[in-house]
């Protein structure tokens, strides 16, 4: 791909996806094995192959991006390994809504024809996000892209389950567990969702066997009363010390059921009585376990109640026999009274219904051993988490650890490799089906539940290499480097993650781990469907452009924190990249085809040394910045050099030698504004590829892409100090009288009259030294004089060391200026006043977000500083 020249506005759905293609169709992301060169590996967190393109994919994954793109540049062999995770219930729930469409009914086809339809699904859906990934300009290995059910990965799940269970890590038992009632599964902690219900509180009486008094109990889960098997108080709670160890007649169901004593007991909540259903609560099991008690499953997987309960509430969906659990107590009466109450409950993630807490059979893996090493090694600092705090969090969960369910009930997923012999009663785990049972010779049958998806994932930075085969590309590669991700989910991946490198290969899985914020709205609230305030990323990059949308998440996102994202906003990253658009047009313009000197031999004025300082700074900044991950960072000082610097000042200033100076000047002048504008676009081409990639391919140049430019690296040879502080001097001058000018409205096109007074002398030399490029760009006549009383009708403006006084005679309308002033002031003050009245407000200060809250904070320093300003005005209008 060769461009010839920038024509036109900047209009990035004219070029991006052209330039992609042009990507893949070189290769440019391919990576391979080189000795010579130290590897750089990143394995993105697999999307769920359900899954589309959100706001949290655009951070994550430009994050990558920008990591990739910065280590490919300097030098190091990066790759970008790509893939997507099967997601067992979240696919089975899609292909079972896919199927009734169709009229077909998953239980009634079975489990094999039930995979065929989900890997015809998978292959017509599974790929959606991955393409959407490529809009963003994702440069990954996209050949080593894999699959959590590829072959080879499945074998490597199966490869992992079998090691544990033969070490004895793995094992079947009975425990409490998240139950969603629509896949008829159990669901990981991170599957479920809380929400606010208005619900009930009610107030039921449990007889006391041999006595006509009774407890109260309060409830908002009446149908689970059926499933008691005790009522407990608190051992210090006097009112009720003289019952325990008596017994309650469970109504309804008419079992004994005794009164226990346990610490967990709230005295203040309801009645200080409480019901314990131990196979529906997992607080009432842990109390079932202190003391005990029997535990009575009385749900069938579908939430309906089991022949566990009394007859009349058999069969009953859960609701209905709440309901009818409330009459019959009601009949009876026994229902003391009924309260509104205001609770949260968890809803599973992809059957969209309250979840049970249910007794099952699930398969378990043994933690407490397994930890030890994931441990030790963030101890040691073999393993760095940015933001820090997050490794407290870390070691929290771990020395706190329960046994892993990695068990469910559903047909998608890498099944358990558990057989079983009806026969004989032989079971044992192989990595391929034995056919038939070793001791008796009759057939075996498989464990019917899949893992866990986390199960699998669990070895996803290594096992998307060929272990566990000998492989050099898992020699080469692993570990990989960085990990970026979200903080909520570092117990279920990130840790369990350093468990298994540390476990399979005896090597941490990564060296640093990036955890990014959430995006919410301006309104502090997260972005999801249901809130309706997330918008579709395909259509932002539509209508800003993949590098705008980049850029602009970037910068909003300081680093582990939440991010306020509001399309709006991209139109930063939008004139950014057209700021650099039509500068690049005018320095292409300005060449003539003629070579141009090297750095070396060109005599430097003072704006020369002082932008290619400011360009040194600034890549020793920005190259810290990434690598130390403050990216908003990076993006703010690639922001003020390319914007400020380079194109509003040195441009600027270049303009009057490209127009007034000999052809060897402007040779000069030439070579500096290319090699500024060459590597301004090495430095800015992690961030913003494309349009980087678009103006480079211009350029004259050696290199047929930026995308293996080297990255520019710091030469203190161009750090100029002193030139630098008088360059920065000419510019504030020139600064304030512009500032004068707009604040008092003089036309572009007027000369008007400068005074200066400069307190030190060779500040005051240098400026007469440059006072020709002063006018030029501040479009003004320029006298220094030793002393001057503010005047009516006279703009003044200071600087650090000197005032400017400009004549407004002729250039303004006083009355209209002073009418135009004074309601600005009017504006400013009822603005002022408002904001400090809502600070003023508890319940707002005590119930926003702290980013809100800021923001009004912010704003009231912005009214006073503009009230200052605007009096001071109308002081000098009035003379």
């Amino acid at each position: 791909m060769d461009y010839q020249a920038l024509e036109g506005n900047y209009t990035p759905g004219q070029f991006e996806e052209e330039i992609y293609q042009y990507w893949l169709k070189e290769g440019f992301f391919e990576s391979r094995i080189n000795p010579k060169k130290k590897p750089y590996t990143i394995v993105m967190p697999p999307p769920n192959v359900t899954g589309i393109l959100t706001m949290g994919h655009i951070l994550n994954n430009t994050i990558q991006d920008v990591l990739i793109r910065y280590y490919r540049m300097n030098g190091y062999e990066a790759c970008w390994i790509p893939g997507t995770d099967h997601a067992s219930i979240a696919t089975e729930a899609k292909v079972t809504k896919y199927l009734a469409e169709k009229g077909i009914n998953k239980w009634e086809i079975g489990r094999e024809k039930f995979l065929e339809y989900a890997w015809e699904w998978k292959n017509k859906y599974g790929g959606i996000i991955i393409d959407q990934l490529k809009k963003l300009g994702t440069s990954c290995d996209w050949k080593r892209e894999r699959f959590t059910m590829d072959d080879g990965y499945y074998k490597a799940v199966i490869h992992a389950f079998v090691k544990l269970y033969k070490k004895g890590y793995i094992y079947r038992g009975y425990r409490l567990v998240n139950w969603c009632p629509v896949s008829k599964s159990a669901i990981s902690d991170e599957e479920v969702y809380y929400e606010e219900v208005e619900g009930h509180l009610w107030h039921f009486r449990y007889p006391i066997k041999g006595t006509d008094s009774y407890v109260v109990v309060a409830t908002t889960r009446p149908e689970t009363m059926l499933g008691d098997t005790a009522v407990a108080v608190n051992p210090n709670d006097k009112r009720y010390r003289h019952l325990i160890g008596k017994t309650v007649v469970l109504p309804l169901a008419e079992r004994e059921i005794p009164i226990i004593a346990d610490d967990y007991v709230d005295p203040e909540f309801g009645t200080g009585v409480v019901k314990i259903t131990p196979a529906h609560d997992p607080n009432d099991y842990e109390i079932a376990l202190r003391h005990d008690l029997p535990i009575v499953n009385i749900m069938n997987p579908d939430a309906t109640l089991n022949d566990l309960v009394p007859e009349d509430f058999r069969g009953l969906d859960r609701y209905e026999a709440r309901e009818a659990v409330v009459e019959a107590m009601k009949e009876r009466k026994l229902l003391e009274k009924i309260e509104k109450y205001t609770h949260k409950v968890g809803y599973s993630e992809r059957g969209h219904v309250p979840i049970e807490y249910y007794l099952s059979e699930q398969w378990y893996m043994k933690m407490s051993e397994l930890v030890k090493p994931a441990i030790e090694v963030v101890k040691k600092g073999e393993i760095t988490f940015y933001p820090e705090r997050w490794t407290k969090v870390y070691f929290h969960w771990l020395e706190n650890i329960k046994d892993w369910c990695i068990s469910r009930q559903l047909w998608w997923g890498h099944r358990i490799p558990v057989y079983y012999c009806d026969a004989c009663g032989f079971m044992d785990a192989f990595e391929e089906d034995p056919g038939k049972c070793p001791k008796c010779g009759m057939k075996l049958r498989q464990d019917p539940d899949v893992l866990d998806t986390w199960a699998s994932s669990w070895i996803w930075p290594f096992a998307v290499h060929d272990w566990p085969n000998p492989d050099p590309n898992l020699d080469y590669y692993y570990p990989t480097d960085t990990l970026v991700t979200g903080p909520d989910i570092i117990f279920f991946w990130v840790a369990r993650m350093i468990i298994a490198g540390m476990e399979f290969l005896g090597k941490i899985p990564f060296k640093r781990v990036y955890f990014t914020g959430i995006v919410r709205d301006d309104l502090g609230r997260k972005m999801s469907k249901s809130l309706g305030n997330s918008p579709d990323p395909l259509d932002v990059i539509r209508d800003y452009g993949a590098d705008a949308l980049r850029y602009t998440m970037t910068r909003l996102a300081p680093l582990g924190n939440d991010i306020l994202y509001s399309n709006e906003k991209c139109e930063l990253g939008r004139n950014f990249a057209n700021k650099i658009w039509n500068a690049s047009k005018f320095i292409l313009s300005h060449l003539t085809g003629k070579p141009l000197p090297s750095l070396e031999n060109i005599p430097l004025d003072i704006f020369d040394k002082w932008i290619l300082t400011r360009y040194q700074e600034t890549i020793k900044a920005v190259r810290q910045s990434i690598e130390d991950f403050h990216f908003n960072e990076a993006t703010v000082q690639l922001y003020d050099f390319i914007w400020d610097d380079f194109c509003s000042w040195y441009i600027e200033v270049s303009k009057v030698t490209l127009t007034h100076g000999d052809e060897d000047s402007k040779q000069a002048k030439r070579r500096i504004l290319l090699h500024v504008l060459e590597g301004s676009l090495k430095l800015l081409h992690p961030f913003m590829p494309f349009v980087t990639e678009r103006i480079y391919l211009t350029l004259p140049r050696y290199e047929k892409t930026i995308v293996y430019a080297p990255y520019p690296v710091f030469d203190g040879k161009y750090l100029f100090e002193d030139e630098k502080a008088q360059a920065r001097l000419i510019q504030e001058v020139i600064y304030v009288i512009r500032n004068v000018r707009g604040e008092n409205k003089i036309a572009p096109g007027e000369t008007v009259k400068a005074f200066c007074i400069v307190e030190n002398k060779a500040d005051k030399a240098l400026l007469e030294r440059y006072t020709s490029f002063v006018e030029k760009l501040a479009k003004s006549t320029l006298e220094f004089i030793e002393r001057r009383e503010p005047k009516p009708m006279e703009g003044v403006g200071h600087g650090k060391g000197f005032d400017i006084y400009i004549s407004l005679e002729g250039s303004i309308d006083k009355d209209k200026e002073l009418a135009r002033f004074e309601e600005e002031l009017t504006r400013l003050q009822n603005q002022k006043k408002a904001t400090e009245a809502k600070l003023a407000n508890p319940n707002f200060t005590n119930k926003a977000p702290e980013a809100i809250v800021q923001k009004e904070k912010d704003k009231l320093n912005y009214y006073s500083q503009e009230i200052e300003k605007i009096s001071k005005i109308i002081e000098s209008l009035k003379g």
